[in-house]
C-alpha cells in the first residue's frame, strides 16, 4: 500500500525528518500522473498513425477483412460474367435456333430485360458501399436471376413444342402442290418483283406461278385445315386457302374447279381441286403462296422440285389409300349410317 509519509533529509541536523503527505496531494498527484498517461498515450498514437503513417492494429485488422471481402466480392463478380455471358449464348441460340426451328417468335429483349430500370432499389447500398463493388454485384445477381427465369419459361415452350414436333413436321408445307413432272408444268413466274403481265410496272409477285393446262390434278403441301374457299372475278379467282398450324398457310389460285370445303382436314398429298384459269389471269397457271405468321415466304424454300415423278405419285396414291380406307372402315360407315 502506498505511504502517507515523506522522508525528507535535514542538512543542518544530518539527519531524516518525517512529513506527512495530505490526501489532496497525494489525489493531484494521482490525477496528473492519469492525465500524463493519456496524452503520452495520445501522442504515440499521433505519431503512430500520423507521422509514421502506420495504422492501428484494430484499424487493420478491420481492413485485412475488408480486403479478403473484397477479393472474394471480385472473384463472384467475374463468376457472374462467366454466367452472364453464358446465358446471352443460350438466349442467342434459343432465338435463332430453337424458336425459329419450331415456328415461335423470339423473346423481344424489353422482354428479356424487364424490371431492370427505373426506381434505385440499391439506394441502401450506396451509404455502407462507397466503392460501389458491392452494389454491382447485387444488380448483377439480380439481372442473372430474372433473365435465367425468363430463359427458363422460354425453354419450357420449346419443349412443349419439340413434342409435337412430329405433328409438326407433316404441317410444313413441304412439297410441291402439283406433280414435279417437266412435261406437265414450268414455272412461269417466281417470287419477288417483276413485271406485272397487266399493267407492265414493277411488281411484288407473293408467289410462285405453276404455268400447266386447266385439269391437272392440285396437292395440299402440307396437313391442314380448310380455311376458306372463294372465288374473286377480279382477282384470285377459285381460291383454297389452308392453315397449316404453327404460324403456316398456303394459298392455291386460279383453280378450274375445288374439292375442298371450309372446315375439311386434308392431309399431304391429298387432291384438293384441279388446275385452271379463273379470275384475273394471263393464262392457265396455279398461283401458289406460302405465309408464315402472316408474311409471304418465297415458296421455293419449302419445296423440292428433284422429287421424281414416280415418288411424288407413289405418296399420293398412298396418301388416297389411306384416305379411302379410313372411309370405308366399318366405324365410320356406322357413323355415317346414323
Amino acid at each position: 500500500m502506498p505511504s502517507n509519509k515523506q522522508y525528507i533529509f535535514n542538512s543542518k541536523t544530518l539527519s531524516y525528518e518525517v512529513k506527512k503527505r495530505s490526501k489532496t496531494s497525494r489525489f493531484l498527484r494521482s490525477i496528473a500522473l492519469l492525465v500524463l498517461s493519456f496524452l503520452m498515450t495520445g501522442l504515440y498514437c499521433w505519431i503512430y498513425t500520423s507521422v509514421l503513417g502506420l495504422d492501428s492494429p484494430k484499424t487493420a485488422l478491420l481492413k485485412k477483412k475488408n480486403a479478403e471481402w473484397s477479393s472474394k466480392i471480385e472473384v463472384l463478380n467475374r463468376q457472374l460474367d462467366e454466367y452472364s455471358t453464358a446465358l446471352a449464348s443460350l438466349q442467342m441460340r434459343d432465338d435463332e435456333i430453337y424458336r425459329s426451328l419450331f415456328g415461335m417468335n423470339e423473346i423481344p429483349s424489353a422482354v428479356r430485360n424487364a424490371g431492370f430500370g427505373g426506381v434505385n432499389r440499391y439506394a441502401h447500398l450506396d451509404e455502407v458501399d462507397p466503392d460501389g463493388l458491392l452494389k454491382k454485384t447485387a444488380v448483377k445477381l439480380d439481372v442473372l436471376t430474372k433473365k435465367s427465369y425468363v430463359q427458363s419459361k422460354s425453354f419450357d415452350e420449346v419443349a412443349q413444342l419439340s413434342r409435337r414436333a412430329g405433328e409438326m413436321a407433316s404441317c410444313i408445307p413441304a412439297i410441291p402442290p402439283v406433280n414435279p413432272d417437266p412435261k406437265i408444268y414450268r414455272l412461269s413466274s417466281s417470287f419477288g418483283y417483276r413485271k406485272d403481265p397487266f399493267s407492265g410496272r414493277q411488281k411484288r409477285h407473293t408467289g410462285v406461278d405453276f404455268a400447266l393446262k386447266p385439269g391437272n390434278p392440285l396437292y395440299a403441301t402440307g396437313d391442314g385445315v380448310v380455311e376458306s374457299v372463294k372465288f374473286e372475278l377480279f382477282g384470285y379467282g377459285n381460291q383454297v386457302v389452308i392453315d397449316h398450324g404453327f404460324g403456316y398457310k398456303t394459298r392455291y389460285a386460279h383453280m378450274k374447279t375445288i374439292g375442298v370445303a371450309e372446315g375439311m382436314k386434308v392431309k399431304r398429298g391429298e387432291c384438293i381441286g384441279l388446275s385452271g384459269n379463273s379470275g384475273r389471269s394471263s393464262g392457265p397457271h396455279l398461283h401458289y403462296e406460302v405465309l408464315y405468321k402472316g408474311a409471304y415466304v418465297n415458296p421455293a424454300n419449302y419445296y423440292d422440285l428433284s422429287i421424281t415423278p414416280e415418288e411424288y405419285a407413289t405418296m399420293v396414291q398412298d396418301i388416297a389409300d389411306a384416305s379411302e380406307r379410313i372411309t370405308l372402315h366399318p366405324s365410320h360407315q356406322k357413323k355415317r349410317k346414323k
